[in-house]
Order: C-alpha cells, then structure tokens, then sequence
C-alpha cells in the first residue's frame, strides 16, 4: 500500500463490522484506513481468486484419487466374494432335513472362527487388495 497520492471515500459500515475493524486495527497497531485498504485490494485482487481456485482444484484432484482408490477395493473386494459364494455353492451339496438343525449348530461354530481370523487379519494390516496388487504388477 503505497504512501503516494490518495483519494478519500466516505463509507458506512454496520456497527458489529465497525467494531470488529477498531479491534483488529487496534491488536494489530496499524490504522483502520490500512486494514480497509488491504481487505479490498485482496478481495479485488485477480490472483487471490486464482489461488483459490487451484488449491479447491488440487483438493477436489485428491478427492478423486481417493474415491477412486475406494472403488477399486469395493470392486476387489466385491469380486472376491462374489467368487467365494459361486465355488462355494458349486461344491456344497444340499443336505437331508434331519441334519440341518446339527450342520447350522456348526455352522455358526465355523462363523465365529471366521470372525476371529478376520479380525486377526484386519489388525495385522494385511489386506486382500495388496496381494492383487502384486499379481497384477
């Protein structure tokens, strides 16, 4: 902000607005004329619109990877067990009536050690999407 030439402008500002400036001015020890100036130099200001515009372009670019990332491990993850279910109903027979009642008893046995090696698996961090990486590398 140049000390040169001036031109005055009598404005009006709200109150709420006329305080909030005589605060900043005054935490900032700088004039009130100067605080005004600044603020409408950057709110014209060309490049200040730019920036902004890159920096939401740069973030809505890693949104996308992301979400891209993410479709690709539902899509894996989908796959895999949608693959699962077609070999398990290719090689699990239908059984009688009077063993259902004993093969839902362990069947929910078999579950709940499925349960317990997922969550094993979930916290030693091994994920099924990098082993697919690797092969498809």
């Amino acid at each position: 902000m140049s000390k040169g030439n001036r031109i005055k402008h009598t404005f009006r500002l709200p109150p709420d607005l006329s305080r909030q400036l005589a605060d900043y001015a005054g935490r900032k020890r700088v004039s009130q004329a100067s605080v005004v100036e600044a603020a409408v130099a950057s709110f014209l200001s060309p490049d200040g619109s730019e920036r902004m515009e890159a920096a939401f372009s740069r973030r809505l670019d890693r949104i996308s990877r992301q979400m891209d990332k993410l479709d690709y491990h539902v899509e894996v993850g989908n796959e895999a067990v949608a693959l699962f279910v077609r070999f398990w109903l290719g090689v699990t027979p239908s059984m009688p009536d009077e063993v259902t009642a004993a093969a839902k008893g362990a069947g929910e046995q078999r579950f709940e050690h499925f349960i317990q090696a997922l969550s094993r698996r979930i916290e030693s961090g091994q994920r099924l999407s990098h082993f697919v990486d690797e092969k498809v590398r």
